[in-house]
């Protein structure tokens, strides 16, 4: 007798816990820089944001009446991973955890868990952190690759004092332990009538510096090599395809290009752009989500492409000097309409429309 089974008639061995485990370990050469530059600030963060995250997912489940083993697909782990990373080292206790809330509340089980969430969960809590504490969210503090850091990050008791009381306990001014970004100086010394070549000059910015990670930023976006090893890593084990990373990317180095030739005191060069802020852990990281990123190929250029030009345009003409996560979650409201008129074709049917 002959038995008929249902597609699929394989399996390929990967789960849910096993992508999400997969893109928190393509994150922990980003993670092992952050400790490197910010200490046990940068242990701290990521722990009580990925704690405050599982935390509020089991909180949520348990109010649904649904089984806690949710917990152990990872994602919620993950969410606070990248939550983390996104944030400045002298993000104080209260705000890791009101954005890990976010995070999982509104950016994911308002929307009825994983996989049915239209945005980033981990981007949507950023961006509201942002609005909601712009001081505290744009304030870097110095980096132990500096000369000379005002503060020893190496050490536990003075990141506890700093990350549960604030640079106030220490006696210390947010003037003395911090200093602007890359992307944050270039955009206030044009402002001024400085072009962009002295901008950096005075910064003593350098790429080779952006690209190992010694620059100011969050304590996760700063090293432009640990998100490429991430990056390849994911694209090796099959987690992300090229399309969105290359096609942001080629747009955003482009655009610069472009205009940084046409007008170099006003538009950076694309080197700058491609190693400042959140881009590259935007394009591998945040923008892949399969959740809220198109399904098809040419989908996923389009959203690329439109990523890239939101980031370059907001970095150039907006008052915020980063854009990166702005442009991923825009794109994410046009991911209905992308997907509409970028399906897949129906074999046998004209247009891939049914008859």
């Amino acid at each position: 007798m002959l038995v008929m089974l249902s597609s699929p008639h394989m399996h390929g061995g990967d789960s849910l816990r096993m992508m999400m485990l997969t893109v928190i370990l393509a994150l922990l050469p980003a993670a092992a820089v952050s400790v490197y530059l910010f200490g046990w600030l940068a242990v701290l963060l990521i722990l009580v944001c990925m704690l405050s995250c599982l935390a509020t997912e089991a909180v949520c489940l348990k109010l649904m009446g649904k089984s806690l083993t949710t917990l152990l697909d990872n994602s919620a782990a993950l969410t606070g991973l990248l939550l983390a990373l996104t944030l400045p080292a002298l993000t104080p206790w209260w705000m890791a955890v009101v954005g890990s809330i976010f995070a999982i509340v509104l950016g994911k089980q308002v929307y009825g868990g994983l996989g049915y969430n239209i945005f980033n969960p981990a981007l949507s809590a950023r961006v509201i952190l942002l609005i909601s504490f712009p001081l505290q969210m744009t304030t870097w503090i110095i980096p132990m690759s500096a000369a000379t850091p005002v503060v020893n990050l190496y050490d536990l008791s003075t990141c506890l004092t700093l990350f549960f009381a604030g640079p106030d306990a220490l006696k210390l001014g947010l003037d003395a332990i911090s200093m602007a970004s890359p992307l944050g100086h270039v955009k206030t010394e044009w402002t001024l009538g400085v072009p962009v070549a002295d901008a950096l000059a005075h910064y003593h910015y350098s790429y080779l510096g952006a690209f190992l990670g010694t620059e100011a930023g969050s304590i996760g976006e700063t090293s432009v090599l640990a998100l490429l090893i991430g990056g390849v890593f994911l694209m090796a084990r099959h987690s992300i395809t090229w399309h969105i990373p290359f096609s942001y990317l080629a747009t955003v180095a482009v655009l610069a290009a472009l205009f940084s030739g046409i007008d170099p005191d006003h538009f950076a060069p694309p080197m700058f752009h491609l190693f400042a802020g959140g881009l590259m852990l935007c394009a591998f990281f945040m923008a892949t989500d399969p959740v809220s990123s198109p399904v098809t190929p040419t989908g996923q250029i389009v959203f690329g492409i439109g990523c890239g030009v939101l980031t370059w345009s907001i970095r150039s003409f907006g008052g915020y000097p980063e854009g990166a996560m702005f442009s991923v979650l825009l794109m994410n409201c046009a991911v209905p309409l992308i997907d509409h008129y970028f399906r897949p074709r129906v074999y046998g049917h004209e247009s891939g429309r049914k008859s």
